[in-house]
């Protein structure tokens, strides 16, 4: 059996060290990015509707979905941190960058 051959029984997600690209952890993390920013753009279309119309009463509206948007960022940046860290370990596990001594300790 040559080599291709061997390579071809691999899933294409999937590299010869058994391990799933992207892991499990970078899949959840890519899964919740996605939702929020299906989130964001309904909010932001309700935002530019909301602004549009001039009305005065919308006014709490606007800033309660700006409140949603502020607090829809700070869950991207955290899941957009663990998403980097994920990825840092497959690329750890897969001998492409060495781990951090410091954080050994």
């Amino acid at each position: 059996m040559n080599s291709n051959d061997e390579r071809a029984n691999f899933p294409i997600h999937s590299c010869p060290g058994k391990i799933e690209i992207p892991t499990e952890e970078e899949q959840k993390a890519l899964s919740e990015l996605r939702k929020i920013k299906a989130m964001v753009r309904e909010k932001k279309a309700l935002l530019n509707g909301l602004k549009s119309s001039g009305r005065r009463e919308e006014k709490h509206r606007i800033t309660a979905t700006e409140a949603e948007l502020k607090e829809l960022k700070e869950e991207w940046i955290k899941w957009e941190r663990q998403k980097q860290d994920a990825a840092r370990k497959r690329m750890i596990i897969l001998g492409h960058e060495k781990p951090d001594e410091s954080k050994k300790r």
